[in-house]
């Protein structure tokens, strides 16, 4: 049996990754922890900036965009998923539950990290990302859950839905010792140079701390 991992994120799309949490990653994984990532889509509806045409060859580029930015953190352990992307809300819950459950059960975290109820933006992937995970991670018995960790941030949204279901940080992560490499891992990403450009813009402080809700209890 595989040693225990430290941290699974589970996430909808690649560059969910590396926004919020790539230099907690890059200080685990030179700690000598093992870390992996669960992606759920490869992406095929997000934006190709004139990059290239039609949804399969945006996943094309988008994964290998990833694995770069994976090779950057220094993240080995992936497991790629093809659900459809921007449609996930559509999909049997089940089955990303299931998902989800068995990347738990075969890596044995000790925190799992994933969306929180908001799904941070609204974005309903992420949100359904979140049901899923949650779903999962109820499903076990109590004394086998991992520490269940959520992306978060101090700014509360703006859109009153959301703010309902916002969840303050109670946990942070000094990463500014990892920025250059983190604004590398980031910039991999280059068909989603928009995203990049929001996030800088809205949440310039989660570049150099990193920023989540632990559930308790």
């Amino acid at each position: 049996m595989n040693e225990r991992m430290k941290l699974l994120l589970i996430v909808p799309h690649p560059d969910d990754e590396v926004y919020g949490a790539a230099g907690t990653l890059m200080d685990l994984l030179g700690e000598g922890h093992r870390c992996g990532l669960v992606t759920l889509t490869r992406g095929e509806a997000g934006r190709t900036l004139g990059l290239c045409d039609g949804p399969e060859e945006l996943a094309r580029m988008r994964g290998v965009e990833l694995r770069a930015c994976l090779d950057v953190i220094g993240l080995t352990v992936h497991e790629q998923h093809t659900f459809p992307d921007k449609h996930l809300a559509e999909q049997p819950l089940e089955a990303l539950v299931e998902v989800a459950r068995g990347a738990m059960q075969r890596h044995r975290p000790e925190i799992v990290l994933t969306f929180p109820p908001n799904g941070s933006n609204g974005h309903p992937d992420h949100v359904t990302t979140h049901r899923a995970v949650r779903g999962a991670w109820e499903s076990l018995p109590e004394g086998e859950r991992p520490r269940l960790w959520y992306y978060a941030s101090d700014t509360p949204p703006e859109n009153e839905a959301l703010h309902a279901a916002w969840l303050a940080p109670n946990l942070r992560r000094d990463v500014t010792h990892h920025v250059r490499r983190k604004l590398q891992a980031i910039a991999c990403h280059r068909s989603q140079a928009l995203s990049t450009v929001d996030f800088i813009r809205k949440f310039p402080e989660r570049i150099t701390e990193e920023t989540f809700h632990e559930v308790q209890g």
